[in-house]
Parts: structure tokens; C-alpha cells; sequence
């Protein structure tokens, strides 16, 4: 891609489009847990929304907020930055559904431990490989998009880092990033196949139980079922990122040109269905946006800051 930093403006509309399709998939995603067994099953067989006037976003869109606003002040990953920016939109509004080893860790830093010790130490030494890198890096490979894909999977790793050590997490950080930055520069052409699609996410993501299972995912026989695709990839019940990536990948890369396809797919795969729904909204926004989806829809997901669309053109923005 060309070497000169690209436009602002556009950096700010394609993470924006990608950040609206996460908090909608997240949002969307969360509602689920109040539908169990047959009348989940049901309601998704005929598509019928979730009935809450307001569906809540969590953790995921809270992290990716911290993520994108992050960039708008710095263009790239600024580690420091942004792990005190985590750590202060958690101490703010700890209530989000963060995962308990994340409460730990935003909790030590926003008490001035340094981060880098704070996710090194977590499960035993390990680092955590959680799926939480993953759901909130949409926008950042969306902002990236136009530039070398090699930059977009070294952005993604330092965002990774922040708050977990274990590859595997960098690695579903890396490959949602890679997918959103491919839905991104293909906007104005036909939808990639889906094999080749996430067959290209995978030459682009770290070797790593996630890169085997995004490439398992492309194998998967056309027609294949989601029933058939999670007993395969898995569904995020786990709350891994080997067990989370690869199908809201395989969701997305089959519904590129249709959000609302790909989230009522994903969310069939139930599991931790806020995230999977997340990650898939957020990359096939990133092609779409969220134009097509029903205006009840919008309506009934929780707003996002308006700095998100104007890049904190603002005063108040900027603060």
C-alpha cells in the first residue's frame, strides 16, 4: 500500500464503521443469554429480535472505544496509553461484563503497577489467551486498512500485549484485525470467496492453534452448517481465542455483503455469543457499515460517544 499516511478523515470513517457494527454485534450478542434452549432456538429460526428496549453493550465495545480513541490521539498503539485507558474506562463503569482475571489486571494498573508485569503474571506466568484482545480490534485494522498488512498485524499485536501476555491472544488479535482491514479495502468490489478471504487472514496471523483453526475454518465443506461449524471451531465457551476466532470468522467471511445475515448466524452458535457476534459485526461492518440493518435495531443498541464519528474533532472531544 502507499507508503505516505493516509487520510484522517478516512481513517476515522472506516473505524467508525467498524466500531457501530461491533457495539451493534455486541449488543445484539449480550441479549441472548436471556433466551435459553427452545425459545432461543426459535426466536433465531424466524428471526425474531430480542424484545428489551435497550440493548446494552459490554466489555467488548468498552475496550474497542478505549482502543479507537486511542488512535485518534495517537495514529498508532501507544501501549502506555492505552492500558491506563482500559484501566480508567473500567474503574469508571467496572459493570460491563469484564471476565474475573480482567477485573485483576485493570484493577493493578489503574493502581500503578506496571502493565507489562500486571498480564505477564497472569495464570501462572502464562499470560492469559482469552478472547478479549480479539473482540475490541475491529476498528483498529479498519484504521490501518490502508496501509501494509504487515503494519495492521504489528499494531494488533501491541494492542494484544496491553492486557494479555499468552500468544495465542495476540494471535486472535491479529487475525480480526487482518479481516477487518481486508473488509475494509474491499468495499468498493465484489466479496472476497470466502476461502480465499480467510485463507488470507490465516497466511497473515502468527502460527498458532487460532492460524490452525482459521485455516480449518476455510476448509469446511460449502453449505456446512453452524451446528456442524462449532462443533468444529468451537463457540467461545471456552472464553479462548482459539475457540472463539476462527468461527466468528467463518460467520463473517460467509456474509460479507449482509450484516444482518452474519449476525443472526452467529448468534445461532450461541456460547459466548455477545463476543462472536461482536467480532463478526465488527469485521463485516467494516465492508457495509451498519446502513442496511432494520432502524429498530439501531435504535434499541445502547449510543456510542459522537467523538467516534467526528474523531474528536471537538474541544470537548479532544478531552
Amino acid at each position: 500500500m502507499n507508503a505516505s499516511r493516509p487520510d484522517r478523515t478516512r481513517r476515522v470513517a472506516n473505524a467508525a464503521r467498524a466500531l457501530h457494527g461491533l457495539a451493534l454485534g455486541d449488543a445484539f450478542g449480550q441479549q441472548w443469554f436471556f433466551y435459553r434452549g427452545t425459545e432461543a432456538t426459535e426466536r433465531q429460526a424466524r428471526r425474531i429480535a430480542p424484545e428489551a428496549e435497550l440493548w446494552h453493550w459490554t466489555d467488548d465495545t468498552a475496550m474497542a472505544l478505549s482502543v479507537l480513541r486511542i488512535l485518534h490521539l495517537r495514529d498508532d498503539v501507544d501501549q502506555d496509553a492505552l492500558a491506563a485507558h482500559f484501566a480508567a474506562s473500567y474503574t469508571a463503569d467496572p459493570h460491563r461484563g469484564y471476565g474475573p482475571s480482567m477485573h485483576g489486571v485493570l484493577r493493578a494498573i489503574h493502581e500503578g503497577e506496571p502493565w507489562r508485569e500486571v498480564t505477564r503474571r497472569q495464570f501462572e506466568g502464562q499470560g492469559s489467551w482469552g478472547n478479549g484482545a480479539a473482540m475490541r480490534v475491529a476498528p483498529l485494522g479498519a484504521w490501518h486498512a490502508d496501509e501494509d498488512l504487515s503494519h495492521v498485524a504489528a499494531e494488533a499485536e501491541r494492542s494484544a500485549a496491553t492486557t494479555h501476555a499468552h500468544p495465542e491472544a495476540a494471535a486472535g488479535a491479529v487475525a480480526v484485525a487482518i479481516a477487518a482491514a481486508l473488509a475494509t479495502r474491499g468495499r468498493d468490489e465484489p466479496a472476497q470467496d470466502p476461502v480465499a478471504f480467510l485463507t488470507e487472514v490465516a497466511r497473515h496471523t502468527p502460527e498458532s492453534d487460532v492460524a490452525s483453526g482459521i485455516r480449518t475454518a476455510a476448509r469446511l465443506p460449502a453449505g456446512s452448517s453452524v451446528r456442524n461449524a462449532v462443533s468444529v471451531l468451537g463457540n467461545g465457551t471456552r472464553i479462548s481465542a482459539p475457540d472463539t476466532v476462527p468461527f466468528a470468522l467463518w460467520t463473517a467471511a460467509h456474509h460479507l455483503d449482509a450484516l444482518d445475515d452474519a449476525l443472526w448466524e452467529t448468534a445461532r452458535g450461541m456460547g459466548d455469543v455477545d463476543t462472536t457476534c461482536a467480532i463478526t459485526a465488527g469485521v463485516v461492518a467494516s465492508r457495509t457499515g451498519s446502513a442496511d440493518i432494520h432502524s429498530s435495531w439501531l435504535t434499541a443498541r445502547e449510543p456510542v460517544p459522537g467523538w467516534v464519528d467526528t474523531g474528536g474533532a471537538t474541544s470537548a472531544g479532544r478531552t
